[in-house]
């Protein structure tokens, strides 16, 4: 029989088809039994108006068989099969699609939903095999035809025998090299992995013949082979089943079993689609953060399926980074494929979907916040550093997005408040909303200014992320409401008379402050305040950048040329250390050096930051006790 050439370009399209374009050679499998779906497809559909054709919907089935020793894999099924020339335009043609055409003859929205659209998925069988043969009958035909190949260096097509209608394709599997060992593939257990990975809610049984030792009855050491046919695939995916229909417990199994997690999750998301985007989403919400989540290593995205075939393990296009932590899939019929299904189009369907996918996602988080506050505070435990570095990203886009479920620990109780809860609870002529930046609440507690906010009856956010006080000034407000750190010189809860009294007594007490912002050298200002009831002193910052920005800044790469904070030295005017200091500025200089001194490093220690010369600290103290 001579040998045909494939036409449109083959060789060069072949060639790039199996070596560029498909980057996991097991795909082959996903491609082969997706077609076959087709095939059945097609047949079903002619049953619906062709009383001549008998068959219901549970006579169809694909099937599997391999025969490792003369190293072939074969896939069949009962579907409408093919002519001669069908051979010919389908197989001759490279990304000739009879899928596709069908669709298009036939094009009547949900009756129709064949998975092969370009007619190259096929050819993916070569990175694997070295020989593919394929007998096909027309159902109702009395004559059958057998195409093979070898790959690029064309085919052959002629009259063969076969008894049932359907078609038959016949995989020769190259031997195994030092990189490659293809022979997997012709494995059991290989081919349960990549069916249940890939094609498990094909809508038709895949069947497997498998081969067991089985002891013979009545002996102890004697066997027979015995064959089963078993089925491989679950058919039903459980996001098509209606809400109603599933219970917790299978939602949880199927999570459990999908993403190998131990611990069910804290909320399962179902969502059905229609219109601008038609697809059906099953997402968790984990009840923990994977060991690797806030490392590299880790990849969001959600599963991609098309009419039940996986096409993507990790669409990282369907979720946001600050919402990576969810686990799922998504399955649409209608995306755009390439010409290989791995490699989707980035259009403007896959954007619509993710765009009411992270709706849908924030809509259910709230409802949890509502409706299911310890469970929303498990998670946030786990996730909510995440929500935090997505308010601050991308210069603050996404605080729309994200501001209604944030928390912070709050001053009142040490318990979780939103923004929403905090500015619900503002007492009335309350300007701000106050939060406080530090290691741990303990430490943030211990602040003299913290006390001084909380005597006002004020509420104060602890902060105590290294990203929690960036993503506050990217969110600038809330509710028209600024937020202010109450370790910056710029808060100020004093009265009319306090604010007068003070600035006279800085007016009046210039030449001693300065004198002290000399004897310590390393501030910007020093001054009086009169807002620390019962503390010496305390350690605040001028400008935008805190103590504590400029310690997050310091942990980064390039450190040596991070900025610095603007340090401020505020000396209570209520404490009796104030009239010490005016006495020792008309009395003894250097005595006063030595209490500036103390004094800032006593301030440096209660604001978390590190004392330059301890051992000059300790002098100093040791000789006031003399």
């Amino acid at each position: 029989m001579k040998k045909k050439q494939f036409k449109t370009e083959s060789q060069k399209l072949l060639d790039m088809m199996i070596n560029s374009i498909y980057t996991h050679k097991e795909i082959f499998l996903r491609e082969i039994i997706s077609n076959a779906s087709d095939a059945i497809d097609k047949l079903y559909f002619k049953s619906l108006t062709d009383t001549s054709i008998t068959l219901t919907r549970s006579d169809y089935a694909i099937f599997i068989k391999s025969d490792e020793k003369n190293r072939t894999l074969t896939i069949s099924d009962n579907g409408c099969g093919m002519s001669a020339d069908e051979l010919e335009n389908n197989l001759g043609t490279i990304a000739k699609s009879g899928s596709f055409d069908f669709k298009m003859e036939n094009d009547q929205g949900d009756n129709v939903d064949v998975i092969g659209q370009f007619g190259v998925g096929f050819y993916s069988a070569f990175m694997v095999s070295d020989e593919i043969t394929v007998k096909t009958k027309q159902y109702g035909a009395t004559e059958a035809s057998m195409w093979r190949s070898q790959g690029v260096d064309g085919y052959t097509i002629e009259p063969c025998e076969k008894e049932t209608f359907g078609t038959e394709i016949i995989l020769h599997i190259k031997e195994d090299t030092e990189d490659e060992k293809y022979s997997d593939f012709l494995k059991e257990y290989k081919i349960r992995q990549l069916v249940k990975k890939y094609s498990d809610y094909i809508r038709y049984p895949i069947k497997m013949t498998v081969t067991r030792q089985e002891k013979k009855e009545g002996t102890e050491n004697e066997y027979e082979t015995v064959e089963t046919v078993e089925t491989l695939n679950s058919m039903v995916p459980i996001w098509k089943k209606p809400a109603s229909e599933v219970t917790q417990e299978e939602y949880n199994n199927f999570y459990s079993e999908k993403f190998y997690d131990y611990q069910p999750p804290l909320k399962v998301i179902t969502q059905k689609s229609e219109g601008t985007a038609t697809y059906t989403a099953l997402m968790f919400i984990p009840s923990h953060a994977p060991y690797n989540y806030y490392t590299k290593e880790y990849e969001k995205g959600l599963e991609l399926y098309s009419s039940g075939v996986m096409i993507m393990e990790k669409c990282s296009d369907l979720l946001p980074d600050y919402f990576g932590f969810v686990k799922g899939l998504a399955d649409s019929s209608d995306l755009s494929l390439n010409i290989s299904r791995e490699m989707l189009q980035h259009d403007r369907q896959l954007k619509v979907m993710g765009k009411a996918i992270e709706k849908k996602i924030k809509s259910e988080l709230l409802k949890m916040l509502e409706s299911d506050r310890e469970n929303y505070e498990k998670f946030f435990d786990a996730f909510g550093l995440q929500i935090k570095y997505g308010l601050y990203s991308d210069f603050g886009m996404h605080k729309d997005m994200l501001s209604d479920l944030v928390m912070f620990k709050s001053s009142k109780e040490n318990k979780y408040v939103t923004l929403k809860e905090y500015r619900a609870n503002m007492p009335e002529g309350q300007e701000a909303i106050y939060y406080a930046p530090g290691e741990s609440i303990s430490r943030i507690d211990m602040l003299p200014q913290v006390e001084a906010v909380k005597e006002k009856g004020y509420e104060v956010l602890y902060l105590t992320d290294d990203v929690d006080e960036f993503a506050l000034k990217m969110l600038g407000k809330y509710d028209e409401k600024e937020f202010k750190n109450v370790t910056t010189e710029a808060l100020d809860l004093a009265s009319n008379e306090e604010k007068e009294n003070l600035k006279k007594e800085n007016d009046e007490n210039k030449d001693l402050l300065l004198a002290i912002k000399e004897a310590i050298g390393n501030v910007s200002d020093v001054k009086f305040t009169s807002s620390l009831k019962n503390h010496p002193v305390c350690l605040s910052s001028g400008g935008e950048l805190s103590l504590e920005m400029e310690k997050v800044l310091k942990k980064m790469p390039g450190a040596e040329d991070a900025p610095k904070a603007s340090l401020v030295l505020e000396i209570n005017l209520n404490h009796p250390i104030c009239e010490k200091l005016k006495n020792l500025y008309e009395n003894d200089k250097d005595t006063l050096a030595k209490y500036a001194k103390i004094l800032y490093n006593q301030a440096c220690l209660i604001s978390g930051v590190t004392v330059e010369d301890p051992s000059e600290f300790a002098k100093l103290v040791c000789d006031l006790m003399i």
